[in-house]
C-alpha cells in the first residue's frame, strides 16, 4: 500500500482559534487539506472557508457530517470547553485522529475517558498546547537543558490579558467564555492552563501541589452581573523535583498584555518574553548577559503560527514524535482543578497526574 501523502481534515468550530490558528496553519501545508467546516453560527463557518480559499461547500450542516464522514482522516476540535470531551471521543470512534483544543476537558474524568478512547481505537489525540513551539519557549528549553543558569531553583510566570470578549468571535460580554457551563473555568482554564503545561515542558517534570487564590473581581456579563467564572488567578506551585514558583493568570490586564516566564537558578536568570527584541534574556551571577534574538511571541494582536497543526500532520504521515498527547493535556488539566481546589478549600492540594479511574468516569457520566 502506498504511502499516505495527505491528511483531509474537517474542523469543528469556527471561532478565533480555528481561524488565527488551525485553519490559518493548515491551509498553508501542503500535506494538508481542509475539506469540511461546521460551526452552529454558519455564518462564521462561511466566514472562514471565505477568508482561506476553501470553497463553499466546505462548509457542513452539522457535526455528523463530519465525524460520519469516512473521507475525514483527522478533526480539529476547537469549540467551547464543553463540547471537547464528548466530540472528541465520538471522532476517534468514528476512526479519526483528533487535534483537540486546550484545556481538553472540564473534568478530569472526562479528559481520561478521551485518553482511553484513542488508546482502544488506535488513534491519535493531541493537545493544543501552543505555547511550547513559541520561539522563545524553543530557545529557552534548549538552553535549560544545557544548563545555562545551572539547577533551576524557582520560577514566575504569568499569562495575562483584556479578556476573551475582546478576542473572540463573540465580540462581547455574552461570550461562551464568561458562562461556567459552557468554559467550566475562566481565565485558569483560558490562560492558565497554558502555563500548566509550559513550564512542565520547560523543567522536564510535572506539578506536585498547588495553593491558589482565584476569583472574579471586574468581568460583567451581558447583563452587567459577575461572571460566572474567574477573571483572576494567582497560584504557588511546587513540582515533583522540589522547584517552587507563582503562576498567574488574568483577564483584566488592560492596556498591555503580559505571557513572561522567569526562571531563577544557581547560575542566574533567564527571562522569556521580557523584551520585545530579545524572547531570551540571561542574566548570570558572574555578571554576564547573554541575550538571544529568537523570534516573536504571538498576542492577540500580533498573530505568529503556533506550528501545532503542522506538527500534528508530521506525525500522522511520518510517525514523528508527539510531545503534547493526551496525557500530557489530562496533567495540565490537573493543575488546574489542583488549583481551583485548592482556592474553594482553603487548603494546598495534590496534583493528580495519574488517569482517575475508569469506573469513576463511568459513574459521572450517568
Amino acid at each position: 500500500m502506498a504511502k499516505k501523502e495527505l491528511v483531509r481534515f474537517g474542523i469543528l468550530g469556527a471561532g478565533s482559534i480555528a481561524l488565527h490558528r488551525h485553519a490559518a496553519e493548515l491551509s498553508k501545508n501542503p500535506r494538508a487539506e481542509i475539506v469540511a467546516v461546521y460551526d452552529p453560527i454558519k455564518e462564521r463557518a462561511e466566514h472562514l472557508v471565505e477568508l482561506f480559499g476553501l470553497g463553499k461547500k466546505v462548509v457542513v450542516a452539522s457535526e455528523k457530517a463530519i465525524i460520519d464522514n469516512a473521507k475525514i482522516d483527522a478533526v480539529v476540535v476547537a469549540t467551547p470547553n464543553s463540547e471537547h470531551a464528548r466530540l472528541t471521543i465520538a471522532a476517534l470512534k468514528a476512526g479519526k485522529h483528533v487535534l483537540c483544543e486546550k484545556p481538553m476537558a472540564t473534568s478530569l474524568e472526562e479528559a481520561a475517558a478521551m485518553i482511553r478512547t484513542a488508546k482502544a481505537c488506535d488513534k491519535i489525540l493531541m493537545i493544543g498546547h501552543n505555547q511550547c513551539l513559541m520561539p522563545p519557549h524553543i530557545k529557552a528549553k534548549q538552553l535549560l537543558k544545557e544548563g545555562i543558569i545551572g539547577d533551576i531553583m524557582t520560577f514566575r510566570t504569568t499569562f495575562g490579558h483584556g479578556g476573551p470578549e475582546m478576542w473572540s468571535q463573540d465580540k462581547g460580554n455574552h461570550t461562551w467564555f464568561f458562562k461556567k457551563e459552557k468554559a467550566y473555568v475562566g481565565c485558569m482554564g483560558d490562560l492558565g492552563v497554558h502555563k500548566c503545561y509550559l513550564i512542565p515542558y520547560l523543567l522536564d517534570t510535572d506539578f506536585a501541589e498547588a495553593a491558589a487564590f482565584i476569583g472574579t473581581f471586574d468581568k460583567k456579563n451581558e447583563k452587567g452581573k459577575p461572571i460566572t467564572v474567574d477573571d483572576n488567578a494567582v497560584c504557588i506551585m511546587k513540582m515533583e523535583n522540589g522547584v517552587i514558583g507563582q503562576l498567574t493568570a488574568s483577564w483584566t490586564y488592560y492596556g498591555q498584555g503580559d505571557n513572561m516566564t522567569t526562571f531563577y537558578g544557581t547560575k542566574g536568570t533567564m527571562v522569556l518574553g521580557g523584551s520585545e527584541q530579545y524572547g531570551v534574556e540571561v542574566y548570570l551571577k558572574n555578571g554576564e548577559q547573554i541575550k538571544y534574538k529568537v523570534g516573536a511571541m504571538a498576542t492577540n494582536e500580533r498573530q505568529v503560527a503556533s506550528g501545532i497543526p503542522d506538527m500534528f500532520v508530521d506525525c500522522l504521515l511520518d510517525g514523528a514524535e508527539m510531545p503534547f498527547d493526551g496525557m500530557k493535556g489530562y496533567k495540565a488539566l490537573a493543575a488546574v482543578v489542583a488549583c481551583m481546589e485548592s482556592c474553594a478549600t482553603g487548603k494546598v492540594v495534590k496534583v493528580n497526574n495519574k488517569l482517575v479511574p475508569e469506573k469513576k468516569a463511568a459513574k459521572k457520566a450517568k
